[in-house]
């Protein structure tokens, strides 16, 4: 039989299907988001979990692990998975010096100890906080567009928890305050009242830094958005009551507007005195009881109240504690062994707590209140040099980053807002740290702060120019 090839007759050429060709994703396709930030879902995961409502310790403290804890374990070890994978040097050698040298004096002091054991969870505590979620986060932001992200995660946990802060002021459900449950204090309870301030102000000053860093190069509508939140979390900041929150963010975000220009720091000192007029002026909310609580601010020195008595008594304690071991201090989580020893009698046995859902509990003053004594105390010098050095070399590398993103000529899309926002984050929580140290919940956000200061201040340049996105 002939074929067709034979008589000279060609067979048609198959029709080729036409090939699937993917459609690329658009800027605002909520698919293309969630890809972008699939990699970030292991640190804004830690951010969502404190909103979780964190069970009291059984004595009244407020030092036990959160859900937020164990998932901040989890990102750093799922870091570690990534640099193994990978095969590389994960950090310069800058990042590894800055980053790492706390760990010197967290080391020491707990091989000084008299109580080794007992110091195993302070050395834990200190390089979670301070070394391991830092440098992790180091590792995973990319570029800006992780860094607005991650950013803007905390903004919306502060907006959540200052809401229910709120609600809690307005309907006598949050922690006792002058004998009245009206202290805003969110899901943190009673026993950390610092806890919902300070993510407030974290979520403020961040707000601040977007709306006065927002150039022709950031996202569409970020100035407004800011400014629109940094308004809202103004409130709830108010009703925490929390002087050294006030004072701390009052610091960070002057410190802002001056950064970003005399002119636009006049327009911002007038508009929050204006909205500060109205919101306890106009509005009510507390007017009393705020006008009291800043008028507190400068007589603590002339007739301090019981709570600032207990401080300063903890504070000369401290000081004490060194003078006895003054190179490595008396060792981590040695302050409670040591304070009755050091500390006159003008201290009381705790502070009350209640309200948030809580009766009444007296809490145990295991800390100074002043993170700079509650590390020469524990850890002396040494730690004082390796940790506060690891603070101010972040600071310095920060400003000089933002120094170059706002040049004369800067470039399009330098990043300048996520320099500002930094800025006012190691600033407010340097200033903090002279009325607060780590403990409760809230803690972890700490780490998640110097981690984004830890990317801006120590990632290679071309991380933060964008060249991965926008």
């Amino acid at each position: 039989m002939a074929t067709a090839e034979a008589l000279g007759v060609r067979p048609p050429h198959p029709v080729p299907l036409p090939r699937r060709v993917p459609v690329p994703l658009l800027p605002g396709d909520p698919r293309a988001v969630l890809r972008r930030a699939a990699p970030l879902l292991p640190a804004v995961a830690v951010v969502a979990l404190l909103a979780v409502p964190s069970a009291p310790a059984g004595d009244g403290s407020a030092g036990s692990g959160s859900v937020a804890d164990a998932a901040s374990a989890l990102l750093v070890l799922y870091c570690l998975v990534r640099v193994l994978r990978q095969r590389a040097r994960p950090l310069t050698r800058t990042a590894a010096l800055v980053l790492g040298m706390p760990v010197l004096g967290v080391t020491v002091a707990a091989l000084t100890s008299d109580d080794t054991p007992a110091g195993l969870p302070g050395v834990a505590r200190y390089l979670q906080i301070f070394v391991l979620v830092p440098a992790a986060l180091l590792l995973l932001v990319r570029d800006r567009w992780d860094f607005r992200f991650l950013g803007g995660s905390v903004v919306a946990l502060a907006l959540a928890q200052g809401a229910i802060g709120v609600v809690q002021y307005l309907t006598g459900t949050g922690a006792s305050y002058r004998g009245e449950d009206i202290r805003a204090v969110g899901t943190f309870g009673p026993t950390d009242v610092m806890g919902m301030a300070t993510v407030v102000a974290y979520g403020l000053v961040i707000a601040v830094g977007f709306a006065l860093g927002a150039t022709d190069g950031s996202p569409r509508g970020q100035r407004a958005a800011a400014l629109v939140c940094a308004g809202l979390l103004t409130v709830p900041l108010v009703l925490s009551f929390s002087r050294g929150a006030w004072i701390a963010t009052a610091v960070a975000v002057g410190l802002q507007l001056l950064l970003s220009g005399p002119r636009r720091a006049a327009v911002a000192v007038l508009t929050a005195g204006a909205l500060g007029v109205v919101l306890v002026g106009g509005l009510g909310l507390g007017s009393q009881l705020v006008t009291d609580r800043l008028g507190s601010i400068a007589e603590v020195a002339d007739a301090p109240d019981q709570s600032v008595t207990d401080r300063y008594t903890m504070w000369a304690a401290a000081t004490d504690m060194w003078r006895t071991r003054p190179v490595t201090g008396v060792g981590l989580k040695g302050f409670p062994a040591h304070r009755d020893s050091h500390a006159s009698l003008a201290l009381s046995s705790g502070s009350d707590t209640a309200g948030a859902g809580l009766g009444f509990q007296r809490q145990p003053l295991l800390s100074p209140h002043n993170m700079y004594l509650l590390v020469l105390s524990e850890q002396g010098l040494l730690g004082v040099l390796t940790l506060v050095g690891s603070w101010a070399a972040l600071l310095v590398l920060t400003l000089r980053r933002l120094r170059a993103a706002r040049g004369p000529r800067p470039a399009r899309g330098t990043g300048a807002d996520c320099g500002l926002v930094v800025t006012g984050l190691l600033v407010w929580q340097l200033v903090d740290f002279g009325y607060a140290d780590i403990g409760g919940p809230s803690t972890v956000l700490t780490a998640v702060m110097l981690g984004l200061a830890a990317w801006w201040a120590l990632a290679p340049g071309r991380a933060r120019s964008g060249a991965v996105g926008t």
